[in-house]
């Protein structure tokens, strides 16, 4: 890992709970593919008996977004921007030019709160969690406006708001590609 923007200021090391948290269990150290696997971890606690019910899933989501807010800024601000290399190869083709907040790869729970985002009143199907999955993981990376401008907003904000975004976007198009899918006769459930 590399670190591209210092620190936004000297931090101590968070507590266990607010970095179990942050990285969605630790999942976050994964030293590849980081996000992929904090989505992944959203996709277990969503699939857990009865929490993709909407009542659950919505109180998912504003806990997770209320927690995250505050464990990734703590976090961020103990690590600085540290990126794993394919986090770094991905900013460079998708997101190029400075980042000036930091948002360290270790930090995943905003991609949690993402895929829940995208999952949040879809049809339950085998078909539309692997079609979330992937259009959520799209939007995450490539950031197309305004998320990657939410992403510029400090502290734990800007980590957050960037991945609501591509979830709101990857909801969108998972309906989409579902309306589609149902009429051209694809089975999708």
């Amino acid at each position: 890992m590399s670190a591209s923007v210092p620190p936004e200021s000297p931090a101590r090391t968070p507590s266990l709970v607010t970095r179990a948290v942050a990285t969605g269990l630790f999942a976050g150290y994964i030293p590849w593919a980081s996000g992929t696997f904090g989505t992944l971890v959203g996709l277990a606690v969503y699939l857990l008996p009865g929490l993709s019910e909407p009542v659950w899933l919505s109180l998912l989501i504003v806990v997770g977004m209320s927690a995250g807010v505050v464990t990734a800024k703590k976090v961020a601000q103990a690590t600085g921007h540290q990126l794993t290399a394919s986090a770094e190869r991905a900013k460079a083709l998708f997101q190029p030019g400075t980042h000036d907040v930091a948002d360290p790869s270790i930090v995943v729970i905003d991609e949690i709160v993402g895929i829940w985002i995208t999952l949040w009143l879809v049809p339950y199907s085998r078909v539309a969690i692997v079609v979330a999955f992937i259009l959520f993981r799209l939007f995450d990376i490539v950031k197309p406006p305004p998320a990657r401008q939410l992403e510029r907003i400090p502290g734990g904000w800007g980590i957050m708001l960037d991945d609501v975004a591509a979830g709101i976007y990857a909801n969108i198009a998972t309906r989409i590609v579902l309306f589609l899918l149902a009429s051209l006769s694809v089975p999708i459930s």
